[in-house]
């Protein structure tokens, strides 16, 4: 039971992670990919929002799909198409061409979050939630602390169409799995309308959950956060720093791996505190460190190893916050988890497409946008969380204080 209990979650981390490893891995190449395709690292990073969009899109396009046709045939569908775009990237011949190509290859990855999340609502029991999404995290974490190690190397050793060709093989072993050793967790549903009308109607009711709005916005702008740091951080420290692509890729290395520790402290953590308690608490200090890193960007006082410090507490604070505001956002949903799954991941990656696209737009030779955009990210996520929450009280009051006067009634 246990061994078939580890084998689920890893696989789910697998194709939860499926999106920041295709993130992640190629990032050391970026000078590379620029050279060869005669453009700048400047534009290079619009791949990355290529990306984020298609991920975004993507994750609306399964939603429907999952509830209506189970977890595993869009699984099979949405794995495949990534298997050709990440092989297609390997052989693009200009900046448009891979920016188009991970577009692509972001609609089939996907498909992993999404199911990963929906899948984790079908198994164990929503107040296990916030723990094995803090395994997953796990998982996940592991791939920014080996990807753009591995990436570097690749680029170094063989060029950077290698990565990709890498993506696609790995792409390949995880759908092998899926299909040999993932149990399918729920059963297709012939009633579930694919109309425009009626899906729009359950993405309706999810928006109409004020629990879900809350916290999926605010976790979606500390993952903002994240991206912003990952679109700058080849900038900053490639070029303004000017350590080669072998040493970013420890250098992110490190910084993921405050990541991953938080995650698993956060597990911990939960079994005396509720979710409820860790995410303001978590959100305040990464707006702390995300206004110290602007500050001293803007004001020159940052050298490499304390901006190393300052990200690597920044991306810490994700790990307690990604966790729970998962958990707590799909936690209302039972009938239509994947909906609720789908909308979720596209809010994520819509603000985080956002992000990115403002450190690009600002691009000034500096460390400054980035750190303005994770600073900006951060400080609206705490906004929005305490006035969600806020809100979310007075629209309870109301309904406790009626309740109790019909108790008093009978």
């Amino acid at each position: 039971m246990k061994e078939q209990r580890f084998i689920r979650l890893l696989i789910l981390g697998l194709l939860s992670a499926i999106g920041p490893f295709s993130i992640d891995m190629y990032l050391p190449g970026f000078p590379d990919i620029a050279k060869d395709l005669h453009t700048n690292v400047s534009k290079v990073s619009l791949t990355l929002s290529g990306f984020f969009i298609g991920i975004s899109i993507g994750q609306l396009l399964y939603g429907p799909l999952l509830d209506k046709y189970g977890r595993k045939k869009p699984l099979y569908i949405g794995m495949a198409l990534y298997i050709v775009a990440s092989f297609g990237c390997a052989m693009a011949s200009s900046i448009e061409m891979l920016i188009a190509l991970r577009f692509f290859q972001a609609i089939g990855g996907c498909v992993g979050m999404v199911a990963s999340r929906a899948i984790v609502r079908d198994l164990f029991d929503v107040r296990e939630n916030a723990k094995i999404f803090s395994l997953l995290m796990l998982v996940v974490g592991v791939s920014p602390i080996i990807a753009p190690t591995a990436g570097g190397y690749l680029a170094a050793a063989f060029g950077w169409q290698a990565i990709f060709i890498v993506l696609g093989i790995i792409g390949t072993v995880i759908l092998t799995m899926v299909i040999f050793l993932l149990p399918e967790s729920k059963k297709p549903d012939p009633d579930y309308s694919l109309y425009p009308r009626s899906i729009l109607g359950k993405f309706g009711a999810v928006f109409r959950e004020q629990q879900f709005v809350t916290y999926a916005f605010a976790g979606s702008f500390t993952a903002a956060g994240l991206y912003a740091y990952i679109a700058g951080s080849p900038h900053v420290f490639m070029e303004l720093f000017g350590v080669s692509e072998k040493v970013y890729g420890w250098i992110f290395t490190i910084v993921a791996a405050g990541l991953v520790a938080a995650t698993q402290i956060n597990a911990r953590i939960l079994r005396k505190y509720p979710s409820e308690y860790i995410i303001p608490r978590a959100i305040s200090f990464q707006t702390l460190a995300g206004v110290l890193l602007l500050t001293g960007f803007a004001l020159n006082w940052w050298g490499l190893y304390s901006s190393i410090a300052l990200c690597c507490m920044f991306l810490a604070c994700q790990g307690f916050t990604f966790p729970n505001a998962s958990a707590l956002a799909i936690a209302p949903f039972a009938q239509n988890a994947g909906s609720a799954s789908a909308l979720l991941g596209c809010i994520q990656m819509a603000v985080g497409a956002f992000s990115t696209v403002m450190v690009s737009v600002f691009h000034n030779e500096t460390a400054v946008p980035m750190g303005g955009i994770m600073a900006l990210c951060a400080f609206t996520a705490l906004c929005i969380l305490l006035f969600g929450r806020r809100a979310t009280r007075k629209r309870k009051e109301p309904v406790e204080s009626q309740t109790i006067d019909m108790l008093k009634r009978l």
